[in-house]
């Protein structure tokens, strides 16, 4: 599976590489950092209900391919936890014990190899600062999945045959580059990633998750 998540990498930066050569009048350069945020993430169920937010966490490398001198494509590869609580039926989650019609609270705890493909759109500098926005896809490869359940005590149940490897979401965020070097910069943003593919493999239910990440990393 590395393998695979490898050269789907691979293939993502050369393809936004080739994509900025050929919109490149004039070289901007690469930028490549490194980032570590939280996340605040919740899931949707189709039949049940969001039961609040929980915290997850990202880290890994990002970079910027500047086609221009306001312009980049962004990418990056990052380990992406999406935690979140739901309350649903007992017979919609294929509990074969108990009964069908109990209320389950449950905890998800998704983890993805995360590689985003977002346009940015940068101010002009201010100073050492500027601002920026950022649209685009996230794609989303599964490397793990658990789930606790109450009032029935079991904890961190794998749930890797129920759920599906791959997740697509919308990302839209903004945020802040801020100079400290010729070279280097701190980035801080925020982002909302809204998941629209189903995580189950269940055909007859359907669970998105969503979150929002407060960005902070160092471009060099």
């Amino acid at each position: 599976m590395m393998k695979k998540l490898l050269t789907i990498l691979l293939f993502s930066l050369f393809g936004s590489g080739v994509f900025a050569q050929n919109f490149a009048g004039t070289d901007y350069g690469f930028r490549l950092g490194l980032t570590a945020h939280p996340n605040f993430g919740w899931y949707k169920p189709e039949n049940g209900k969001s039961n609040g937010v929980n915290v997850g966490f990202a880290y890994g490398l990002m970079a910027d391919f500047n086609f221009a001198e306001n312009y980049s494509i962004a990418t990056g590869i990052t380990l992406t936890t999406i935690n979140g609580r739901t309350t649903e039926v007992g017979r919609n989650i294929g509990f074969p014990d108990g009964p069908q019609n109990r209320l389950f609270d449950l905890k998800y705890m998704m983890q993805y190899v995360e590689i985003p493909l977002t346009v940015k759109l940068k101010t002009d500098k201010l100073g050492e600062s500027r601002w920026y926005g950022q649209f685009g896809l996230s794609n989303d490869f599964k490397t793990k999945s658990r789930m606790d359940t109450r009032p029935d005590p079991v904890d961190k149940r794998e749930i890797n045959q129920g759920t599906k490897f791959y997740r697509a979401g919308l990302i839209i965020g903004g945020g802040l580059e801020y100079d400290i070097a010729s070279h280097t910069s701190v980035v801080v943003g925020l982002t909302f990633n809204n998941g629209f593919t189903n995580i189950t493999s269940d055909s007859n239910r359907s669970i998105k998750n969503h979150y929002f990440g407060l960005n902070l990393g160092m471009f060099f």
